[in-house]
């Protein structure tokens, strides 16, 4: 089998060759995403958010929120040190839940049965990519899948080779032979 993965960073969180799991990456924060936040005891400090296109959301008493790429955790210390001047004495526990993942979405074109943009709310592998996008057509070439994907230094092309799986061989299958599917991302199948 040949598998190949071209110009990518291995996928961090997806079942190995043996079925087991590995640790998925802890989600960050996307454009689009919908938070609650709960400042508990303080019932109107309580709000759902929405992610803005810039990466930012207000909230009462400490004004724009820098979220983009951030955890919620690191959301919750933000709140926390914003709302430090409103108390006297500490500042009561902050809780940041995402309520609406949409930073997962991403987008499959070319020839699949069904493209289009997809949001699953759970990481999802190339292979799970085309199956929500109703698989691949007749004349698809699964050997050149390629994934578009946006970085801060511009677009990066991870070609993935999948002609082999598709035939039932899952010789050589690892993590890095099927990557996951980046919120933003392009799956483009010629």
């Amino acid at each position: 089998m040949a598998l190949a993965l071209i110009g990518a960073a291995p996928a961090s969180a997806q079942a190995g060759p043996g079925g087991s799991a590995t640790a998925l990456a802890a989600y960050r924060i996307n454009p689009g995403d919908e938070l609650d936040i709960f400042v508990w005891g303080e019932d109107r400090l309580q709000r759902t958010v929405r992610v803005l296109p810039d990466g930012t959301f207000s909230f009462p008493l400490v004004g724009k929120v820098d979220a983009l790429n951030a955890l919620p955790s690191e959301i919750e210390a933000r709140i926390t040190k914003g709302l430090e001047s409103q108390y006297r004495t500490a500042v009561p526990q902050v809780t940041v839940s995402v309520k609406t993942p949409a930073g997962l979405q991403f987008s499959v074109l070319g020839k699949v049965r069904s493209p289009g943009s997809f949001n699953p709310g759970r990481y999802v592998n190339v292979l799970e990519a085309l199956s929500l996008a109703g698989g691949p057509t007749e004349f698809a070439s699964l050997g050149n899948v390629v994934i578009l994907r946006k970085t801060p230094t511009g677009a990066q092309a991870v070609r993935v080779r999948i002609s082999d799986l598709m035939r039932g061989s899952t010789d050589n299958l690892s993590n890095e032979s099927l990557p996951l599917v980046r919120g933003g991302d392009t799956v483009i199948v010629p």
